[in-house]
């Protein structure tokens, strides 16, 4: 597997950042390179061969690296390495092109602003129930450089960021999707051209013997496509035109415009790779979706409630909300610069707003003249007003749906973290009704 040419086999290597991904280009590399390892926080704790290995930053300068391996959350304009990344950054490069230039492997990467975990998800379970040697790697699953035991039979699924995208070089999939793109992450790539080209970077690496899957009719995408002169197969995607296996579908949890879009990508690069359409069926069926992604945690007559911690932009949440009625909907955290509420007022008229967390005037801001607004600093306090005026109003279906629209470093860890902490809240309000 390994190529004689290989651009990082026996160079002078470093690895910035010792997150998952940059501990498994270490191992990975460790014995084909001459490895120096570093992270902006220089006390961190990985593990004692690790932190051994650390090297300070004076030592860093002295030192001409053929190669830096740099962890995409990284933002190389406001870091510690920063003079060093931008005197060398033509040598920067991800765990992903190393994993291209060692594996040749089929691979089928997916990225968009929002669904690309779960239509990674989905797809890496309709391709395992159908007896590939599929492996799910990237921003879900497995870091790309920590997979073993690989044949030329193994099919990678891969999310790609655009932060991972923005800063490979060589990293090409034969199949590539970009699922949908609306403003993100501006406060990084700094303007939404910036954003748009890191993930068409996807697309601009491909070859004239490639795929590319991309939602039909979203403008950007269109756009930056007519503009650009690619050589593969384009596949637009129409996730409103019904396929016949979706009239089949018994799952609920495709019944959002969002699941309907990342359902729509699965079933056009099922029939690319001429999947059998019954066990493509019975894998849909039985899906059961990801955590914190419109996790549905309660579903009666009277209630419904949906866990979309995942949702850190006005899209992710739009997505949902203008197929719901009588909904309570719970929005904060931090909100992205340039985001923008796109719903029509007409869209808005059952969604009462409850904004929580600090920044909740930049929120009222984007909802203001669209929406009933009130605001706390307090999710649970949120989320007694709301179980109260459920059972004031004695409507006979109401809708609670956490959809922060908002990053969650205010307050939270991650996404997950904000998710399990809503998930604990909603357990004891339940509890206590009982």
């Amino acid at each position: 597997m390994i190529k004689s040419k290989n651009i990082f086999l026996r160079k002078k290597i470093l690895i910035y950042g010792l997150g998952k991904s940059g501990v498994s280009s270490y191992k990975f590399l460790n014995k084909k390179a001459e490895v120096y390892l570093f992270d902006d926080n220089l006390k961190k704790k990985i593990n004692s061969k690790l932190n051994q290995r650390l090297n300070s930053l004076k030592k860093l300068s002295k030192i001409k690296f053929d190669k830096i391996i740099i962890s995409p959350g990284i933002d190389i304009s406001n870091c510690r390495l920063t003079k060093i990344l931008k005197k060398n950054f033509s040598k920067i490069y991800t765990d992903l092109d190393v994993f291209y230039s060692f594996y040749k492997n089929k691979s089928i990467t997916i990225t968009g602003t929002n669904g690309k975990s779960t239509t990674a998800k989905i797809l890496h379970e309709v391709l395992l129930d159908q007896k590939y040697d599929a492996r799910l790697i990237g921003n879900i699953g497995n870091p790309a450089l920590s997979e073993k035991r690989i044949t030329k039979r193994t099919i990678f699924v891969i999310e790609a960021s655009s932060y991972q995208l923005d800063y490979s070089k060589i990293f090409t999939s034969k199949y590539a999707a970009i699922l949908n793109i609306s403003p993100d992450h501006i406060e990084r790539h700094k303007n939404l051209k910036n954003y748009v080209r890191a993930k068409f970077k996807l697309l601009f690496s491909q070859s004239n013997k490639s795929i590319a899957f991309v939602k039909k009719n979203d403008l950007l995408i269109s756009n930056t496509i007519n503009k650009s002169n690619l050589k593969q197969k384009i596949i637009k995607v129409d996730s409103l035109n019904a396929n016949k296996i979706v009239s089949q579908l018994k799952n609920k949890y495709f019944l959002s415009y969002g699941n309907k879009e990342n359902l729509s990508f699965v079933l056009q690069i099922s029939k690319i790779l001429k999947l059998d359409n019954k066990d493509l069926l019975r894998t849909l069926n039985k899906f059961k979706g990801l955590k914190y992604r419109q996790q549905i945690l309660l579903e009666n007559r009277n209630l419904t409630i949906i866990n979309d911690s995942k949702s850190t932009s006005f899209a992710s949440s739009e997505n949902l909300l203008k197929n719901l009625d009588n909904v309570y909907w719970i929005l904060g955290g931090i909100p992205k610069k340039s985001d923008q509420f796109n719903l029509s007022k007409k869209h808005c008229k059952n969604i009462k707003a409850f904004i929580f967390g600090d920044n909740y005037k930049e929120f009222i801001k984007n909802l203001k003249n669209k929406i009933s607004v009130k605001h706390s600093k307090d999710l649970k306090d949120i989320l007694s007003k709301i179980f109260f005026d459920i059972k004031k109003k004695k409507l006979k279906r109401n809708i609670i749906f956490f959809s922060p629209a908002g990053a969650s470093f205010d307050s939270f860890n991650n996404f997950e973290d904000r998710g399990q902490y809503f998930n604990q809240l909603i357990k004891k309000f339940l509890n206590a009704k009982q």
